[in-house]
């Protein structure tokens, strides 16, 4: 299918950029012409993966915690400051869970909807007013596929990439007649670190990696499969396997069919 768009000097706008899938979309976007910026808490890890980007001197890291509404302002005014405007905003930042629902605090809860839907929803809420002055861009959403279906030790995680998908919808409704789109993407498994991160029942890092992961796709696949989705204007976007894909597609057949599959899955 022939590329609708072209990201050839475009600002891009990606969270979550020091690792996984935000470093794998960098990577891909800044192959494709567009001017990167690079956010995540970790500013000598934002610069290794700035130089690991093609022109290395076009791209801009801007480090900020997402969870924290000035440092996500002040980077708002940084990125306008150096770069002038923003073509694309990449919401990658987030975090994920290893735990049974009995197992898990209601403090380890609320970490989860703070970084994976709140502060999402900050951010763009922030960065909105350039797109409609511009009268154009996109806005992505990372949610996952775990945010269609919902699987066992993922509930937290499931359920705050369930509703950012549902924010997001509500999104493109209201900007459509201002030039601004909207896009959802569902990754299933991508071999990233996202598992040693992922947080347990008492909201600590699980520090181990998990087997259906390490057999995911690879990240740079994902990234081009996504940069080339946005591309063409998709909205909806799966990335993943195809288990992933048979589960998202019987969410929509028969769900109590996809209950019975995920009860009798391995998903730990």
């Amino acid at each position: 299918m022939a590329q609708q768009g072209s990201l050839s000097n475009k600002v891009v706008w990606i969270t979550g950029a020091s690792s996984g899938l935000g470093k794998a979309l960098a990577q891909e976007c800044a192959l494709q012409g567009a001017q990167v910026v690079l956010t995540a808490r970790r500013v000598d890890e934002l610069e290794k993966v700035r130089l690991s980007l093609t022109n290395p001197d076009r791209h801009i890291c801007v480090s900020a915690d997402i969870s924290n509404e000035n440092q996500v302002r002040h980077a708002y005014e940084q990125v306008l400051n150096q770069k002038g405007r923003i073509d694309w905003l990449i919401n990658n930042a987030g975090l994920s869970q290893r735990a049974l629902i009995a197992d898990t605090t209601m403090q380890t809860e609320r970490a989860i909807m703070e970084v994976d839907y709140f502060s999402q929803v900050f951010l763009t809420k922030t960065v909105l007013p350039t797109f409609l002055k511009q009268k154009s861009g996109r806005i992505a959403f990372v949610s996952s596929v775990a945010g269609l279906l919902g699987t066992q030790y993922r509930a937290s995680y499931s359920a705050a990439k369930a509703a950012i998908h549902m924010w997001a919808n509500s999104l493109r409704a209201e900007v459509a007649q201002d030039g601004v789109d909207v896009s959802v993407i569902f990754p299933g498994f991508v071999k990233t670190n996202v598992s040693f991160n992922a947080l347990d029942g008492a909201g600590k890092p699980q520090g181990h990696q998990d087997e259906a992961i390490e057999n995911g796709l690879e990240p740079e696949v994902f990234a081009k499969t996504v940069v080339s989705a946005l591309l063409n204007g998709e909205e909806y976007i799966v990335v993943g396997g195809t288990k992933e894909k048979l589960g998202v597609w019987m969410s929509r057949l028969s769900p109590s069919t996809l209950y019975k599959m995920i009860r009798k899955a391995k998903v730990k």
